[in-house]
């Protein structure tokens, strides 16, 4: 069986004539579409989706007549269908489908007699038509080549490291101070209060990951409460990380520093408007966030702020905790995508089913960093208009870009850790997207960004000789002197 995404270009008679494109399912076995519009034949539409054309004697004589034909889809076989379409003298056929869409699966050997092109469609697909364009619409089908790359993965990728790097560079901002703190006993219980990181040690690094997979398998049977859910969650922590973002850059400008008092403390008013404003981004996002045109450029924004917060909050203590975290998440990046479609009933991954909402549920996981495609083919239209990388592929290896900034700054190695684990993560990210234009299907970003880290930053340590230390964390004893 064979299952090719194509387009249906459908056109009204207005002056100018309105045009929109519109996914479909076919395959090629049966028949071969034209790569472009150069070549394509449009036919008028005639719509019968009152019917399912299992039999000749639901259709009124003459209605088919060298027309493209859209029925329902129903319990005879789309051969029965065809060629009942294609006796009446129908052009092509197209099988309107409520459910999500799904391989056209009778055999090659029976088609051999059918010469019309067949094609599912989504039946709101055809509603949204006949509200757009109008009753008198012509339509063609046809398949553009998809393109060996997509551009908006440059965006991603600038994106991606531009995250990573200064979320590193932020952490190692956050150790210095930590390390002039100690220095001066008078400014310790200030800085003390201030600290707001978390230390993971091997076994809440453990508990962590059985956490990931568990919360994983809940998505996948429960996605359609669940989804709420995580949405919520993103809406609350993308603003608090949004917040203490540019509360970072605000604290380090000298003017507009006016307070208020209010219950025996003094807060800055500046500050204020400020988590009015973050609070005011993530609702907004929530409220759109299915308007495709703009909301992914704010989930975006809250999406890097939550993920350079995540690298600076939550610290490493050594080597061997981001060796731990770094391989386990690697093993369960591998496992869901590439293990579970042998579990599965519908033989698909449990990692790809959640990203993709299973059951074509409308609501997708904001977990993601979105780009719009540009370059225009069928796929953008049927399955995937944006391209997609996890925040788990930013968040994880900046743990380690993290770790590595620290330790620079704790052993005075002038950023080697941090500028050669950078570059690595970048090369793993490039890496990633040449093994996804080679093999045309989502990659688990890790399997390529993990040995690149994980690997660079060893050899440097070991260049170095530094292992020992690097393994098992400076504890803040050596080489920075106040």
């Amino acid at each position: 069986v064979a299952a090719d995404e194509g387009i249906l270009h459908a056109s009204g008679n207005g002056v100018p004539p309105v045009t929109k494109d519109y996914c479909i399912i076919y395959n090629s076995n049966w028949v071969s579409l034209p790569k472009s519009l150069d070549n394509a034949t449009f036919s008028p539409l005639e719509n019968l989706t009152s019917t399912v054309l299992c039999n000749s004697s639901e259709v009124p004589s003459g209605s088919m007549k060298d027309k493209a034909v859209v029925v329902m889809r129903g319990n005879c076989t789309f051969l029965e269908k065809a060629r009942i379409a294609q006796s009446s003298g129908a052009k092509m056929l197209l099988i309107a489908s409520k459910p999500r869409l799904s391989p056209l699966s009778d055999n090659k050997t029976d088609f051999e007699d059918v010469t019309i092109p067949v094609a599912l469609i989504r039946y709101s697909d055809i509603v949204d038509m006949q509200l757009a364009l109008g009753s008198e619409v012509n339509v063609t089908l046809y398949s553009p080549p998809l393109p060996e790359f997509d551009y908006s993965m440059v965006v991603i990728f600038l994106i991606a490291v531009f995250t990573v790097a200064l979320g590193g560079y932020w952490s190692g901002v956050a150790e210095l101070e930590n390390l002039k703190a100690i220095a001066s006993p008078g400014e310790r219980e200030t800085r003390r209060k201030k600290e707001e990181n978390v230390t993971f040690t091997p076994v809440t690094v453990i508990l962590f990951v059985v956490i990931c997979c568990v919360m994983l398998v809940l998505l996948y049977f429960f996605y359609k409460w669940l989804v709420y859910v995580i949405i919520s969650v993103f809406c609350l922590a993308s603003a608090m990380s949004l917040y203490n973002c540019l509360a970072a850059l605000i604290g380090e400008i000298s003017f507009g520093q006016c307070r208020i008092a209010c219950c025996n403390k003094s807060i800055e008013v500046r500050l204020i408007f400020l988590a009015a404003f973050c609070i005011a981004a993530a609702v907004v996002w929530a409220v759109f966030r299915n308007e495709d045109r703009w909301a992914w450029i704010l989930q975006d924004i809250l999406g890097v702020a939550f993920c350079l917060n995540f690298i600076k909050t939550l610290k490493m203590p050594n080597f061997k905790s981001c060796v731990i975290l770094l391989g386990l998440l690697l093993l369960y990046d591998v496992f869901f995508v590439f293990i579970t479609p042998f579990i599965t009933k519908n033989g698909a991954s449990i990692m790809v089913e959640v990203a993709a909402g299973p059951f074509g549920n409308s609501e997708k996981l904001p977990v993601v960093i979105r780009v719009p495609r540009l370059e225009y083919s069928a796929s953008t239209l049927c399955d995937m208009p944006f391209s997609l990388l996890g925040f788990g592929d930013i968040i994880v290896p900046g743990l380690l870009v993290a770790y590595c900034r620290r330790f620079d700054v704790q052993t005075s190695s002038s950023s080697v850790y941090y500028i050669s684990c950078t570059i690595a993560y970048a090369v793993g990210m490039v890496l990633t997207f040449v093994v996804l234009a080679l093999m045309k299907m989502g990659q688990p970003a890790l399997l390529y960004l993990v040995p690149c880290t994980l690997i660079t930053s060893s050899l440097v340590a070991w260049r170095r000789k530094e292992m020992k230390k690097f393994w098992k964390g400076s504890n803040y004893q050596v080489g920075w002197m106040p």
